[in-house]
């Protein structure tokens, strides 16, 4: 690890991160989510289900975390109470009119299901009378608001429940820069609350989060992943770092950050796959940013996703301009 850039202050670091924002997207339809789409997922079970995805659109998260750009989907104050239902509505709405209602429902939300000032604990019970076809539902939450309102959504809903927290990295020194809020025994002790309330748990972690050179990436990542499955995760999410929220850039081009890479990434759910911990997942969402080469992209998407399927490795595609 590196020590801190410059550009990057030891102080006031949410007003730095803040003023690195690019302009907020125009205004945004609180009764309308952001998306909803359906998608294949391999279950703790090792079954595939059908999972279905909601992207609220709800108040804007109140940390303000390095690395995130999720703020671009949100709202600057809390939307009516009865909206984040309406929109779970209409989102099972749109499954049901293609004759699809999923077995699995992911509420994505932006920033943290249990915080109150961006899905009120009313909505929960509505919430739950709609979704109550699905088996399991996934939340994600911030570790510090784990607690009874987890408890409170766990009672109102049919099936069962798992909540995902971004713990991002077990690196302490590279966690506290993230501005994240919370450290290693706080993560744990959330954690050790879910495991006991029967809630499952899903960790995402950053592949190349910033401050972490070279070999060492791929080192802290498997670490940290060794971390979320001692914690008792069932699932670990790799997610490659981006740009686009203006402080990413700025650290980029100071150094302190390096953009992973496809192989990267390939790497990195290779080698926590290898574990043989728990589920690991590569997150795909504009995977094509980080491909250098167009001509295998689509190969090398095809494969990442049926391992996220099969969850057994599979061998490397090869390209005859990248190989040469």
């Amino acid at each position: 690890m590196r020590g801190v850039a410059s550009v990057y202050p030891a102080r006031g670091r949410n007003a730095w991160i803040l003023g690195q924002r690019p302009p907020r997207p125009g205004v945004l339809d609180p009764y309308k989510p952001q998306g909803v789409f359906l998608e294949t997922e391999r279950q703790a079970s090792g079954t595939l289900a059908s999972s279905g995805v909601v992207l609220i659109t709800n108040r804007e998260c109140r940390w303000r975390c390095l690395m995130c750009d999720l703020w671009k989907g949100t709202t600057p104050e809390s939307v009516p109470q009865g909206a984040i239902a309406h929109q779970v509505e209409s989102a099972v709405r749109t499954w049901s009119e293609a004759g699809a209602l999923p077995e699995q429902v992911k509420l994505y939300n932006s920033g943290s299901f249990f915080d109150p000032a961006a899905i009120p604990p009313s909505d929960y019970g509505p919430i739950a009378r709609h979704i109550c076809f699905a088996r399991h539902t996934v939340v994600e939450s911030h570790p510090l608001l784990v607690g009874d309102r987890a408890l409170e959504l766990r009672d109102a809903l049919s099936g069962s429940l798992e909540v995902a927290l971004g713990l991002e990295t077990a690196h302490p020194d590279v966690l506290k820069m993230l501005n994240k809020g919370f450290d290693l025994g706080q993560f744990s002790r959330a954690a050790e609350f879910l495991g006991g309330s029967g809630i499952a748990l899903r960790v995402f972690l950053l592949v190349n989060p910033p401050f972490i050179e070279g070999p060492a990436s791929l080192e802290w990542t498997v670490k940290s992943a060794e971390y979320a499955f001692s914690c008792g995760a069932s699932a670990v999410t790799l997610i490659p770092t981006r740009v686009g929220n203006g402080a990413m850039e700025r650290l980029r081009d100071s150094g302190e950050f390096v953009p992973p890479t496809l192989e990267g990434l390939e790497a990195a759910q290779r080698a926590v796959l290898a574990l043989g911990r728990g589920r690991v997942f590569a997150d795909t969402w504009g995977l094509e940013q980080f491909s250098a080469c167009p001509r295998c992209f689509a190969d090398r998407l095809r494969r990442i996703e049926a391992v996220n399927l099969s969850q057994f490795d599979a061998p490397s595609v090869r390209c005859t301009v990248c190989d040469n």
